[in-house]
């Protein structure tokens, strides 16, 4: 079995990942930090001096790497669902959770980690909920492909190990 928990940066899917691979007793992965494993370079890096194409390259073949494991948890980045099929990948592969967030959460939640995401460093707050806004409209049709939906501020880890180890 292999989870994919999708949704926007800042929702929540590496937390909530952590919890469900304990509960479920698969590993846990985050993809930017296998991305960044694997290239031996920061994402912030990859996108400065190589651009954001190609990370979404080295995101659709890690995905496609990916897709061959079993007992496996991975968090994905925001934008992973949107470039490449990805998300029909994760579908056909295996079992795809959106963390759902609103804009008012995921800004409370981003402003202090802007640094850290190549997207949103240099945003004033106010561009910052603009972007997200914008950007969440645009990647909805993506997400909601999604096999399972949750609220990602009240996402429950048991209840969805129990869901899925019923399936």
């Amino acid at each position: 079995m292999v989870i994919f928990l999708v949704g926007y940066m800042g929702s929540g899917k590496s937390s909530f990942g952590k919890k469900l691979a304990l509960k479920l007793h698969l590993q846990f992965l985050d993809l930017d930090s296998y991305i960044e494993e694997q290239s031996q370079t920061s994402i912030t890096e990859i996108f400065d001096k190589k651009g954001e194409a190609h990370f979404r390259s080295l995101e659709h073949e890690a995905i496609k790497k990916l897709t061959e494991e079993n007992n496996l948890i991975i968090a994905t980045g925001g934008g992973t669902p949107c470039f490449y099929a990805n998300m029909d990948l994760m579908n056909k592969y295996g079992i795809t959770v959106y963390l759902q967030g609103t804009v008012e959460l995921l800004v409370s939640r981003l402003a202090k980690s802007k640094k850290e995401r190549p997207l949103l460093k240099n945003k004033t707050e106010e561009e910052l909920k603009n972007f997200i806004a914008k950007s969440l409209l645009d990647r909805e049709i993506f997400y909601a492909k999604s096999k399972y939906i949750m609220d990602a501020k009240n996402a429950n880890a048991d209840q969805l190990a129990m869901v899925l180890q019923h399936k």
